[in-house]
């Protein structure tokens, strides 16, 4: 039972590594350890596990030469100045409903979703809460506290910990992280967010079903 229950549980710590790899990578700007972990065999093993391609060049352009290019792709990408793709849910949901912008209904209801959950936002998490960095990283402070009680082998907390995942992921990650994605694909010049942006589309529409099916075992 102890050695079923662990591996649950590291099933757990994995996913909550994803979550802040993908935290990571849309924060802000690579810095250069970022990079090198990436390239270590380690971490290059695990991203071909996941199907993601960087390309000969990000193993062999020196890492300097390949931050500051990335440092102007994610510029390019996300701030601008210039036409550029928000990595906030506001502006792609709020938009839909033709009332968007930062801080608006949305940005407001991502906040009170993550301190409902017991998070103190302020303290926590940087940047605006429906950030694509900081609801990846809500994601991932989940999934660790899920680790930890079903470690604990407080089962009734974890499958708490399992729903509110799920209802984060069908009320906010899922309604925009996808075609948010679709944008970073068509408008990359660099393979690395490209990939990334693929990855990170292909794995929320992988938990959301994964969670799914997690819950209705538990239920």
């Amino acid at each position: 039972m102890g050695n079923v229950r662990n591996e649950i549980a590291d099933g757990a710590v994995a996913r909550a590594q994803v979550y802040g790899l993908l935290a990571t990578i849309f924060r802000a700007e690579p810095e250069e350890a970022l990079l090198d972990e990436i390239k270590a065999p380690r971490f290059s093993g695990v991203l071909k596990n996941l199907s993601v391609n960087l390309g000969v060049e990000f193993y062999t352009v020196p890492s300097p030469q390949l931050v500051e290019d990335l440092a102007i792709e994610y510029t390019k990408l996300f701030v601008g100045p210039g036409p550029h793709i928000s990595p906030h849910e506001s502006i792609f949901v709020e938009t839909e409903a033709g009332s968007g912008g930062l801080w608006g209904a949305v940005t407001v209801k991502v906040k009170k979703f993550i301190e409902t959950a017991g998070f103190d936002y302020t303290s926590e998490f940087t940047g605006m809460p429906d950030h694509v960095s900081v609801e990846m990283e809500f994601m991932q402070k989940l999934a660790t506290t899920e680790a930890d009680k079903r470690a604990r082998g407080e089962t009734k907390e974890a499958d708490w910990c399992l729903g509110v995942q799920k209802r984060f992921l069908d009320d906010h990650l899922s309604r925009w992280v996808p075609e948010f994605c679709d944008q970073v694909i068509e408008q990359s010049t660099m393979r690395f967010y490209g990939e990334m942006a693929a990855l990170t589309k292909a794995f929320v529409t992988y938990d959301k079903d994964f969670l799914e099916e997690k819950l209705s075992v538990a239920a």
